[in-house]
């Protein structure tokens, strides 16, 4: 979406389409409507005109949706909400130290407007307090006021996803009755807090506390440092990460002002109120959230507001100190290979050994998010399979996120079991995006960079199957005579020889399509050398092919044919250069008119052996389940 482009708006409440969020918020903007109290804020002449039944309510997810009722496009000025933005602002654009040297990060206890800065510093005591966003507002850039005043007005547009504007008369208003402000700006300039002239920074602080916005401007906003600082709306990164954490760290102690302690005691959101009934609360991760209500209270919070977040908080238990996250949670389960083979299809030889010895290879699926106590969960379990496996795959398909805590984890893991006795193999993190951060700590490392990665499971599976019938000493391999074919176990030598008689060599290049999905079926398949790859088209998915199986040789591929001499119902690929038998079905009918035997012995193996894979699949569903 253009940053321009409307806010995007759910169904209205008198819709039919489920939506149990929109729904609340209609409720409790009717419960609290009825609170009353509190005054719209009057030493500001343009905000002691405000009409004080405005009321609306605004939450924006992290992936952009927005929920709003009431007043929520009735436009207002900013005022004090401003302030962790423009101190998002100084850092991203100064960084930590420098914006440390000018203001603190400590709560005051004050008002604030209060004239009172750090005795040991001389320096404001956090963004938060007119003396901090003051001595913020002069980090601004550009070379003129004019380019400053214009980047601000660029950063809080870009925040809101569209273009914003000041409101003159609030500006006038507060730069005419704003003197208490420049007693502020003029101490600071003797504490060398501040260098530019002050009526200057004062009037770009003026001007972003008059910046014109909606509820869902605001509730969008607060997304983004929800959402580490990208716009979920735009999808513009406007704030690095490290820097979110630290304006929610400031909004966390010192948003509320002298009401900090007890609204994080009991709503325990980040948060920023302003004079002109607006308070904002980010959750991270979740939600923005947005209250506009114009009359507050003697701390300067809307009363409305207030009671708004705090019911919010304790219907969702969205608390920062209630702890949603359980590790145990990120063990999705674990099984072994002597159950859970993959989709390659194996001889009767080789599925013996891997009933005897597939215990040697483990599978542990992770899920969730990644983090500090969940990842050490995992790479406790990912130890205590390695203790009597050959082979280890750890499944990160249903991981949607991992941190830096998380990938530090991982790195050590795998250096510390590069050149031991277990291998260890990951599966589906190759094109994940969430999880780019851990591919990238992966190939710094030389450890890393030799992982044994699979694009699915499934894959790794056959790899490791691979590695461990050829460690056990398996015959699998080239297959010509047809003795060796499991397909034509019981025939005699005559009943053999008959049967070479209507078998046509063929031979396919690597990413030959030897069988397509729609075809007639005449032929079925033996493959004597190489492999193929069985897929099939998925439905609704843009085209995209899921491989379903794997052949090697021994085995047979198209055999239905034999059944129904129907149509083909998946596409067969030659992985590699492959040499195979073709029988056709016609010859085949033929022959057993006068021989009966080769088709009912025929028949009586595929029969055994699709009972077999059906058996074999009940096992898998039982443990997988």
């Amino acid at each position: 979406m253009n940053r321009h482009d409307p806010i995007r708006h759910p169904p209205s409440a008198g819709s039919q389409a489920l939506a149990p969020i929109q729904d609340y918020l209609v409720e409790i903007h009717e419960r609290v409507s009825k609170i009353a109290g509190g005054a719209p804020a009057d030493y500001i002449p343009e905000l002691g005109k405000v009409d004080p039944n405005l009321f609306g309510i605004a939450i924006a997810t992290v992936d952009g949706q927005i929920y709003s009722v009431g007043d929520a496009l009735v436009p207002f000025t900013i005022q004090s909400v401003s302030k962790p933005f423009m101190y998002g602002y100084a850092l991203q654009h100064h960084g930590r130290a420098h914006v440390l040297k000018h203001v603190g990060v400590e709560p005051t206890g004050e008002a604030f407007n209060s004239i009172v800065l750090d005795d040991a510093a001389n320096r404001p005591f956090n963004p938060m307090v007119n003396a901090g966003a003051i001595a913020v507002a002069e980090m601004m850039k550009g070379e003129t006021q004019d380019q400053r005043i214009a980047n601000m007005i660029e950063l809080f547009s870009s925040l809101a996803g569209r273009k914003l504007e000041i409101d003159d008369a609030v500006f006038e208003s507060e730069r005419a009755t704003g003197h208490r402000n420049r007693a502020i700006a003029y101490m600071m300039l003797n504490t060398a807090m501040i260098e530019q002239d002050p009526e200057q920074v004062l009037d770009l602080y003026f001007r972003q506390c008059a910046m014109n916005v909606t509820a869902c401007d605001l509730a969008v906003m607060a997304a983004t440092l929800a959402n580490d600082g990208t716009n979920p709306i735009t999808d513009h990164k406007i704030f690095d990460t490290q820097y979110v954490r630290d304006v929610l760290t400031v909004m966390n102690s010192c948003g509320m002002y002298d009401y900090a302690g007890e609204w994080a005691y009991e709503v325990g959101m980040p948060a920023k109120s302003g004079v002109s009934g607006c308070i904002i609360a980010a959750i991270p991760g979740q939600i923005g959230i947005c209250v506009y209500a114009p009359p507050i209270d003697r701390q300067g919070n809307s009363v409305r507001g207030i009671s708004v977040c705090r019911d919010i908080s304790r219907e969702f238990q969205l608390h920062a100190f209630y702890n949603h996250t359980n590790v145990r949670s990120v063990l999705r389960r674990d099984y072994r290979a002597d159950v859970v083979r993959s989709n390659r299809l194996r001889t009767l030889e080789e599925r013996t050994l891997l009933a005897e010895e597939g215990r040697k290879i483990a599978v542990l699926e992770a899920q969730g998010a990644l983090f500090f106590g969940s990842t050490e969960q995992l790479l406790r379990k990912l130890n205590a399979l390695a203790q009597n496996s050959k082979y280890v795959i750890v499944d990160f398909k249903r991981v949607h996120h991992a941190d830096s805590a998380a990938s530090k984890l991982i790195v050590r893991t795998v250096r510390a079991m590069a050149g031991g006795d277990t291998d260890l193999v990951f599966a589906s993190i190759d094109n994940d995006r969430p999880l780019d951060g851990l591919i990238r700590a992966l190939a710094e490392t030389k450890e890393g960079h030799g992982l044994r990665q699979f694009r699915d499971t499934d894959a790794a599976l056959e790899w490791c199957e691979d590695r461990l019938l050829a460690g056990v000493g398996s015959t699998a391999g080239t297959k010509f005579a047809l003795h060796q074919i499991n397909l034509f176990d019981g025939l005699t030598a005559g009943e053999r020889k008959l049967v070479e008689g209507i078998v046509r060599p063929l031979v396919f290049e690597k990413g030959d399509v030897i069988m397509r999905a729609g075809d007639p079926a005449k032929l079925f398949f033996v493959l004597a050398r190489g492999t193929v790859s069985v897929e099939i088209k998925l439905h609704g998915e843009g085209g995209r092919y899921k491989r379903v199986a794997s052949i090697g040789p021994g085995l047979t591929f198209g055999e239905m044919a034999l059944l129904d001499c129907g149509t083909r119902s998946a596409d067969v690929i030659a992985n590699e250069r492959v040499v195979c038998y073709g029988l056709g079905v016609e010859e085949l009918h033929e022959l057993a008119k006068e021989h009966p035997n080769v088709m009912i012995t025929i028949l009586g193996n595929l029969t055994r052996e699709f009972s077999e894979r059906l058996r074999h699949a009940n096992e898998e569903i039982s443990v997988l389940e």
